[in-house]
């Protein structure tokens, strides 16, 4: 693909993930709670690997372990998210927030729900998957070693994740706790946060064998910035809900 539709696609890509965005925020309208947003998080990344997969003729090794793996990583967190517990915790978080920005601004609850949940979310999803975006669009080169040390990198990375979501299920540590832990023990006692960054490090790497998967690396290099500020501040939200 050249630039030109390499650039439709992108925004192709941008405007269907914010049209879904919207589209979940009218249904939410019509539900007291929106706890439910959360799942839309893995769930955009791998479907915005899906729609690349089917708009795009590329390498079909390297889009093989591009949609295959984030679909992996995606499914089992959306459906921990949708637990009842995770949209209850969901829900009264985004309450709280609401509240305090309708008594600061006046803001009414859908212009909140719009303006910082659903539309935000969207964009960052965009953003973030951005190597299964990239990493779909040039048949050269073929997958090296570069791209399977990541795919590797991307597999331990769902393995660590999913035991780290077991470990908080298991046994919660409260905000006051996690605090008073040092910066290294906050990483490892998040072995979720870990697997996260592992997972989308590891798709990177099969994406930036292309000369425009290199363009991805913004991607990962957010999620890491949001990773280690959650685990420098231990927010609240993700010590409880696990997400």
């Amino acid at each position: 693909m050249n630039l030109a539709e390499i650039a439709a696609l992108l925004g192709l890509n941008l405007g269907l993930t914010l049209a879904a965005a919207a589209g979940l925020w009218a249904l939410s309208l019509r539900r007291a709670g929106i706890g439910f947003v959360d799942a839309a998080w893995p769930l955009g990344m791998a479907a915005l690997a899906g729609v690349t997969f089917l708009l795009t003729e590329a390498d079909p090794v390297r889009k093989g372990l591009l949609l295959w793996l984030v679909a992996l990583w995606a499914l089992p967190q959306a459906w921990r998210r949708l637990s009842r517990t995770a949209r209850a915790v969901a829900d009264a978080r985004y309450a709280a927030v609401a509240e305090d920005l309708a008594a600061r601004r006046g803001w009414r609850p859908a212009r909140i729900r719009l303006l910082l949940c659903f539309l935000p979310q969207g964009a960052l999803i965009w953003l973030t998957s951005l190597p299964v975006q990239l990493g779909q669009v040039d048949f050269l080169p073929p997958v090296g070693w570069i791209g399977w040390t990541g795919a590797m990198l991307a597999v331990l990375g769902i393995g660590l994740e999913g035991w780290g979501a077991l470990r908080l299920t298991a046994a919660r540590k409260t905000p006051a706790a996690t605090a008073a832990m040092g910066w290294a023990r906050r990483w490892l006692n998040r072995p979720d946060y870990l697997g996260d960054l592992a997972v989308w490090w590891g798709l990177f790497l099969i994406a930036a064998e292309t000369g425009p998967g290199r363009w991805s690396l913004i991607g990962p290099v957010f999620l890491t910035w949001a990773l280690a500020r959650w685990a420098k501040t231990e927010n609240p939200r993700r010590v409880s809900d696990g997400g």
